[in-house]
């Protein structure tokens, strides 16, 4: 999908799909709907065909937040990975929820709520791992193996940082179409966060792919191997985030908060336990 166009979906107090006129103005001053940026990637954010729904585990804590806040109305805005913080720098939505990783240099251009879960690394192959991969290192020592990583993703970094030859390395603007890409043979892994192929291997797409276990977590200077996701705001929109972390922060571990992640395939083993978005900012392994 090009940057320049994006579907819209309107996710109102029920759930039930609309088309955005654009008559409001969004954000959290205007009288329209809480503009959310995100990018197709389950189970954290993405359109649901069966049930017409923008949802995943990112989308619905930010939503059940949103209302603690008094914002009923939601607006989902979809753009490639890469496109997410300069979208929201420049004011096409209002945050981002889309299970982005708290980092410092993301840090250095927007503002991060705290963590909503903190995850470890995957890779998916197909079944049977026919070139027997067990990390980022056994793909730079093999000598044809490629990797598909999803484009402005950390997975990036860690390819790099294991040395991984760029001519091996296959850029994709989403998830899918990573995982369409290992399906179709064009790469031989596929790294990606734990539970978003946890998530797929549920699925009938799923077809012919398993989850390398046991994986190596990769290891890179000034990225940690559990990364901890947030919800992404502008810089001047300090007050709406603090308020924001306010109900998050009470509502993180709660019964409620437990159930609804599981939908999603998260677990107890995923809530932040007690790391700070200003620690991560700061660089915290």
């Amino acid at each position: 999908m090009k940057n320049r166009l994006s579907f819209t979906f309107v996710l109102l107090p029920f759930l039930l799909l609309g088309c955005s006129t654009g008559s409001a103005p969004g954000g959290f001053e205007g009288s329209g709907p809480v503009r959310i940026g995100y990018s197709n990637e389950a189970p954290f954010a993405y359109y649901d065909n069966r049930t017409g729904q923008l949802t995943g585990e990112s989308v619905e804590v930010t939503r059940r937040v949103l209302e603690k806040m008094g914002y009923t109305r939601v607006e989902g805005v979809i753009t490639e990975f890469a496109s997410l913080i300069p979208g929201l720098k420049a004011g096409r939505f209002d945050l981002i929820a889309a299970g982005m990783w708290i980092l410092p240099p993301r840090c250095r251009e927007i503002l991060f709520s705290e963590p909503l879960s903190c995850i470890l690394q995957g890779m998916l192959v197909r079944e049977g791992n026919p070139l027997n991969l067990q990390s980022y290192l056994d793909v730079t020592r093999h000598e044809s193996a490629r990797l598909g990583v999803v484009a402005g993703g950390v997975e990036l970094m860690f390819a790099r940082a294991a040395g991984i030859p760029e001519a091996r390395l296959f850029i994709f603007p989403d998830q899918p179409s990573a995982v369409a890409g290992l399906q179709a043979g064009r790469v031989d892994a596929n790294a990606g966060p734990a539970p978003a192929h946890r998530d797929l291997l549920r699925k009938p797409s799923a077809t012919g792919l398993e989850a390398i276990d046991p994986f190596v977590q990769p290891r890179a200077a000034g990225l940690p191997a559990r990364t901890c996701s947030g919800i992404g705001f502008r810089k001047e929109d300090q007050r709406h985030r603090d308020e924001f972390n306010r109900h998050l922060t009470a509502f993180i571990g709660t019964p409620e908060h437990l159930e609804l992640i599981r939908t999603f395939g998260f677990t107890e083993a995923e809530l932040p336990s007690g790391m700070t978005a200003e620690e991560l900012c700061a660089g915290a392994p």
